[in-house]
């Protein structure tokens, strides 16, 4: 069993007193069914699961009568088991084809003999569709394909290795070689490879990037059904987007140009296809902003932007040239650009960064601008040799009235600091996480 992030979450959410349902949304194959699972197994002495996809009849138990007495008379019979409370987890799976089941969390959270737990991919979920949503009675946490530390965890790498790592990011201090080459090549392995846990599983079991290929495409085929499935009248055009996204990558600035889909067509007749695969939690939108200031939603042009996949090695396996072959190598010629920006783009993500990106002729192209805690960050990836070169990060930290105070190079090299610029070596992204609040108490 893979070593996820999650279960640290699930576990806080059992131990909360002030006790909720909670909601795991996430893309198709990201984990969740299984470390749910496992969850339950390990902490309750009795696991209920039930699938709404595959429990044909299940949605019968959420027909008639809301009340938590009745759902539960319905939920025993229809599991041919017991329930005794506070010893049991009710795992609801795939709820997003059950919308009324969402809408009893409510009443059954407040009648408190047992714990819920649902989840779904969100993918064609329509709010209006549900009758109420269960608002004060259910936690949502979104989770996502296994990101580079777990990755390492997969691969044996030891947390004193690790520990070691994150006291050289904290410190900015020079990494071992010997480490610093050995973690690199991982993280070469992770961009082609990604984070679905069926493809990790798979690729640390046989160490044959062919097999690996093959889950990723299947994984695609999934996605294509799923938009097929629940778009309705919407399918084509977020079929169109969904198979434009690695061409689109492939582009020099990386945007998403409607002319590319079809000559005629206009980002307002499609805005609805590129927010359905957003909160399916398929692709991940990189926004434009005028300007580096903050609140960067008010100078947000949503418009413009870059759309990445939610996993780099999904991206991979849609590739061509087995650039798979070539990273692994080490072979830097290859335009694999697009591949690593879209690593770290999942990366931000996982630790709740949103993504933004800055453009203009006067100063030049950022990567990626993010808000960490109260300042902002620009983030430039190099994927040469040349990573010393960035014109357009020190045009940008020139103006003062940015205020910006520190520029970070994600690069193929060892940690350094150059004035204002930090160096880092591509995995330490890793380490860049928001600020945590545990608790704030006012006077």
């Amino acid at each position: 069993m893979l070593r996820r992030k999650i279960d640290n979450e699930l576990l806080k959410w059992k131990q909360n007193h002030n006790k909720t349902a909670l909601l795991i949304t996430g893309a198709r194959q990201v984990g969740k069914t299984a470390s749910i699972r496992q969850f339950g197994k390990n902490h309750y002495s009795n696991f209920i699961e039930i699938n709404f996809i595959t429990d044909t009849n299940a949605n019968k138990i959420f027909n008639d009568s809301l009340r938590a007495d009745d759902i539960i008379l319905n939920l025993s019979t229809f599991v041919k088991k017991a329930l005794i409370p506070g010893k049991t987890l009710i795992f609801l799976d795939e709820i997003q084809e059950c919308p009324n089941a969402r809408t009893a969390i409510k009443f059954l959270v407040e009648d408190g003999r047992f714990d819920y737990i649902e989840s779904g991919s969100l993918l064609g979920v329509s709010y209006k569709e549900i009758p109420s949503l269960p608002v004060g009675y259910e936690e949502i946490q979104k989770m996502y394909p296994m990101d580079f530390e777990e990755f390492l965890w997969a691969n044996n790498i030891q947390e004193d290795t690790i520990n070691y790592l994150k006291e050289c990011f904290m410190n900015e201090r020079y990494i071992s070689d010997i480490i610093h080459e050995e973690i690199k090549k991982l993280f070469q392995r992770y961009m082609i490879i990604g984070g679905m846990p069926a493809v990790v599983a798979k690729f640390v079991e046989t160490k044959d990037i062919g097999q690996v290929i093959n889950i990723q495409k299947r994984i695609m085929e999934l996605y294509r059904q799923d938009i097929t499935k629940y778009s309705d009248s919407e399918k084509m055009k977020i079929r169109q987007i969904f198979d434009h996204i690695p061409a689109e990558l492939n582009k020099n600035n990386k945007r998403f140009t409607m002319s590319d889909i079809n000559k005629n067509a206009k980002y307002h007749r499609y805005e609805s296809g590129f927010m359905w695969l957003t909160d399916a939690g398929v692709s991940l939108p990189c926004y434009n902003i005028c300007q580096p200031v903050l609140p960067f939603e008010l100078n947000t042009k949503y418009n413009l932007f870059k759309l990445f996949l939610c996993d780099t090695g999904l991206l991979c396996s849609q590739s061509l040239g087995n650039i798979q072959f070539s990273i692994l190598n080490g072979d830097t010629t290859v335009n694999m650009g697009s591949i690593l920006e879209n690593t770290i783009a999942q990366l931000m993500v996982s630790n709740s960064f949103k993504l933004y990106y800055y453009n203009s002729k006067k100063i030049g192209e950022i990567d990626f601008i993010i808000q960490k805690g109260n300042y902002i960050l620009p983030v430039e990836c190099k994927s040469g040799k040349d990573y010393s070169t960035h014109k357009a990060l020190e045009n940008l930290m020139s103006v003062k009235e940015y205020n910006i105070e520190e520029g970070i190079v994600l690069c193929s090299g060892n940690v350094k600091r150059d004035k204002r610029i930090l160096y880092l070596p591509w995995y330490m992204v890793s380490f860049i996480t928001q600020p945590s609040i545990e608790s704030y108490i006012v006077d």
